[in-house]
């Protein structure tokens, strides 16, 4: 549905998006990572620095990160150094490795919801 530019509110219409940034954005540096990484730290927020650092590791889209399932990087009660994941967008599967720092977060974070 248009607009009439003969509506007197047409010259006042703003697109409710004006003036953010549309698209890709720039991927965050390592200072920001490590930033984000310290906050998450200092206000004790386990769960959302392993999705953090799961998501920095799996170069994941949002979507994605949140479907994953634990059955998908962990086995046998520990955590796998690889992980496989099919994505929404595209339905294809995507491996990925998980470094150090993302394994020990969610041992820890498990840990503390198991309440180990």
């Amino acid at each position: 549905m248009g607009r009439s530019s003969m509506d007197p509110a047409f010259h006042d219409f703003r697109p409710w998006n004006e003036g953010w940034l549309i698209g890709a954005k720039r991927a965050l540096k390592q200072q920001q990572v490590w930033a984000i990484r310290f906050f998450l730290d200092q206000h004790r927020r386990l769960r959302d620095r392993a999705l953090f650092d799961f998501a920095i590791d799996s170069k994941l889209r949002g979507c994605d990160v949140l479907r994953v399932r634990i059955g998908d990087v962990v086995s046998g009660g520990r955590v796998r150094d690889r992980g496989v994941v099919i994505k929404q967008k595209t339905k294809r599967p995507v491996q990925f490795e998980l470094m150090d720092t993302a394994r020990k977060t969610m041992r820890r974070s498990w840990s503390v919801a198991a309440g180990h």
